[in-house]
């Protein structure tokens, strides 16, 4: 048995693309998110008729929530559980069954109306089971017990997923929730966990090559630990009581928390490169998400409440995975760590599909969610085509 990742890797003599699990799962999650707007603006313009048991905002809720970040957790997961655990990392034909359920999955949901009603659920839950005990074996076998607060999330997250369906089974407008609202604040409990701890280190590396003294503050201290505490109970009072007063005020709480961490670790001294610069940009949209939430709550008639849990659900999660896959394409590549202008435009088409989105109630008909939706095609289309090369290919030795 090979000794090491590379031997492992090298070893494999299939595709590329199943040398690692960023591979295949960040190029297919990108493709999935531009198709499924491309399907969402068809249905949304009365021209398209979903074959999905689902409502069609249901549908496009769950496409991006549970199908599109399902398979960016996968490929992060895979990629740095190997890290964590100093185990070899799941290729080949292991990957490829995962890559196949995730593809199932989505495949079920958006055809269930062609099936009985439990098939899709059945298929659609396979993926994140079959991810989770992968991960609980790596864990468990790498004596990591640190890290085992994310599986625990994982498990939330498919817990998320079964509640969407059986609430959509159940006549429930899903995309308004328990279900979701559970997965959606389990992916911003995740960003505040994992991104709280990469994006100050990955900002001290930065200033530290170029001579800077003013540094971030180191990740996890003991604030850090209080913010995700109150973040944890507040996302629980708002998924459970999301018209309550009380969880308004919880949300507005933990978005001048997470404002105060955000100021700790030095992003506006990182102007120079976006590739670091776009990491605080997207964890800056965690704070302003809550705000807009919190405010929607108190005060429904100043801020639409669909309008503010996008901020979340396309702002925050969508450029903090597009931030993370460019990064984590480039380095693990062999590519420089540097955003080339291709990268920088497609970050600022996923801000710019954000602004529409929350504007849209400011202009006539369905033309703001329109608008919005093209520039979030542009973007992981973009992202597709410009690093999918580099996802499907081997690995370079050295990076120009």
């Amino acid at each position: 048995m090979p000794a090491t990742s590379a031997e492992r890797m090298r070893a494999w003599h299939g595709p590329a693309l199943l040398t690692y699990g960023f591979r295949p799962f960040f190029l297919l999650g990108a493709l999935w998110a531009a198709l499924a707007m491309v399907l969402w603006v068809f249905a949304l313009s009365g021209t398209l008729d979903l074959p999905t048991r689902l409502d069609p905002v249901s549908w496009h809720a769950h496409a991006f929530l549970f199908g599109y970040l399902g398979a960016i957790i996968a490929g992060f997961l895979l990629t740095a559980v190997p890290n964590w655990t100093g185990r070899l990392p799941v290729v080949g034909w292991s990957l490829g069954a995962l890559v196949a359920l995730w593809v199932a999955g989505r495949a079920a949901v958006l055809v269930s109306a062609a099936f009985p009603v439990w098939v899709a659920p059945a298929v659609d839950l396979s993926f994140p089971l079959a991810l989770g005990a992968v991960i609980l074996r790596e864990i468990v076998a790498g004596r990591n017990w640190r890290n085992l607060v994310v599986l625990a999330l994982l498990g939330v997250f498919a817990l998320a997923n079964l509640a969407f369906h059986v609430e959509a089974l159940r006549g429930i407008h899903a995309a308004q929730g328990v279900g979701l609202r559970l997965g959606l604040s389990t992916v911003i409990v995740m960003i505040a966990l994992i991104v709280g701890r990469i994006v100050p280190s990955f900002t001290r590396n930065w200033l530290v090559k170029r001579g800077a003294t003013a540094l971030p503050a180191p990740p996890m201290q003991r604030f850090d630990r209080a913010t995700l505490l109150a973040t944890a109970l507040a996302l629980l009072v708002w998924t459970l009581l999301p018209g309550n007063p009380a969880s308004g005020a919880a949300l507005l709480v933990i978005a001048m928390l997470h404002s105060v961490r955000l100021a700790r670790w030095r992003g506006h001294r990182t102007g120079a490169e976006p590739l670091v610069a776009v990491l605080h940009v997207g964890y800056a949209l965690v704070p302003l998400g809550a705000l807009a939430l919190g405010l929607a709550t108190l005060r429904p008639g100043l801020v639409d409440p669909a309008s503010a849990q996008h901020v979340w659900m396309a702002g925050a999660t969508g450029l903090m995975t597009l931030a993370v896959m460019t990064r984590a394409t480039l380095g693990h590549t062999g590519q420089a760590l540097r955003a080339d202008r291709v990268t920088v435009a497609i970050y600022g088409l996923l801000l710019g599909s954000v602004a529409a989105r929350l504007l849209a109630g400011l202009m006539p008909g369905h033309l703001g969610h329109h608008v919005s939706a093209v520039l979030w095609i542009g973007a992981f289309a973009g992202f597709a085509a410009a690093y999918g090369p580099l996802l499907a290919s081997p690995k370079r030795e050295t990076a120009r």
